[in-house]
C-alpha cells in the first residue's frame, strides 16, 4: 500500500474539507451495534487501495463522523486515468413513530466536478425485516466506490437480533439507465468475541458492460476489531467497467 500517497491525500481532505459518501447509507446493518460503537468512538477513518486488472491502482481517504443514527463523511479519491475527485457524504435513519419498527433512511451524496445524487429507502421489522430503496443521480462524473449501481431500485429482506448477528439478501438494480446492471448480495455478519466481528459478502453481478454483457461473482470479507478493521473485496467489471479491481481497506476508530 502507498502509505506517504495516503497520508499526502488525508493531509490534503482536511484541509479542503473535501468529502466522500460513505456505502453504509443503504446497505442494511446491526443498527444497535453500528450505534454502541459509534458512542464509544464517533470517529472512523479508512484508507483504501485498488487494484484494476493488475495495469494500475488508485487510492481513497475518508473520514466518517456518527452520532446516533446519522453520519456525515470527508474523503477523496484518485487514480491515474480517472483523476481525483473529493466527496461528500450524509445519512440518516428516522423512526417516526415511537415503539415502530419503521424507519425511513435518506442519504444525499455530493462530489466535485458537479456530481449530485441521493437515495432514501424504508425498512420495517424486528428482527425480521425488509428493506426497499432507491437511488438517484444528476449521471456527472463519479468514480462509485462501491461499485453498486447508484440510479437503482433495491430490495432486502433479513434477520439480525441483539447480538450483532445480521443475515440478508439484498438486490440492487438499475432502473433508470437501460442498462439492466444488477448485483445480488448475500450477506452474512457475526460476533466472535472481545468486540470483534466477521463480514462475509457474496456478489453476484449481472447487466451490460462497457464490453457488453457480463456476469460474474464478488467477494468481500472484512474483520472488524474494536477500534480498528481490515475488509477485502475483489470485484469483477468493477462499475461495470472491462476491469476487475482488487480492494483493501484498512482503518481506524477513534
Amino acid at each position: 500500500m502507498r502509505v506517504q500517497s495516503l497520508l499526502v491525500l488525508a493531509v490534503g481532505v482536511m484541509a479542503s474539507l473535501a468529502a466522500q459518501a460513505s456505502d453504509e447509507a443503504r446497505l442494511p446493518g446491526d443498527a444497535a451495534a453500528v450505534q454502541a460503537t459509534a458512542a464509544e468512538r464517533p470517529f472512523k477513518l479508512s484508507f483504501g487501495e485498488y487494484r484494476y486488472g493488475g495495469s494500475f491502482g488508485g487510492q481513497d481517504v475518508n473520514l466518517r463522523y456518527r452520532r446516533g443514527d446519522s453520519s456525515a463523511w470527508l474523503g477523496a479519491y484518485r487514480d491515474r486515468d480517472f483523476g481525483s475527485q473529493g466527496r461528500a457524504g450524509v445519512d440518516t435513519s428516522w423512526q417516526p413513530f415511537e415503539g415502530s419498527t419503521l424507519a425511513l433512511q435518506p442519504s444525499l451524496q455530493w462530489a466535485s466536478g458537479g456530481f449530485w445524487g441521493g437515495s432514501f429507502s424504508v425498512e420495517l421489522g424486528e428482527p425480521w425485516f425488509v428493506q426497499v430503496g432507491i437511488g438517484r443521480t444528476n449521471t456527472k462524473p463519479y468514480f462509485n466506490l462501491n461499485f453498486d449501481p447508484n440510479d437503482a431500485l433495491s430490495l432486502a429482506a433479513g434477520y439480525r437480533d441483539d447480538s450483532g448477528r445480521t443475515y440478508y439478501l439484498m438486490a440492487i438494480r438499475d432502473d433508470r439507465l437501460g442498462t439492466h446492471q444488477q448485483h445480488v448480495h448475500a450477506v452474512a455478519r457475526w460476533p466472535v468475541g472481545n468486540g470483534q466481528r466477521v463480514t462475509v459478502d457474496v456478489l453476484r453481478k449481472t447487466g451490460i458492460a462497457d464490453s457488453g454483457p457480463v456476469e460474474g461473482w464478488g467477494l468481500s470479507l472484512g474483520y472488524d476489531f474494536p477500534t480498528w478493521f481490515l475488509h477485502l473485496a475483489y470485484e469483477p467489471w468493477q462499475n461495470f467497467s472491462d476491469l476487475n479491481a482488487t480492494r483493501l481497506t484498512v482503518g481506524f476508530r477513534f
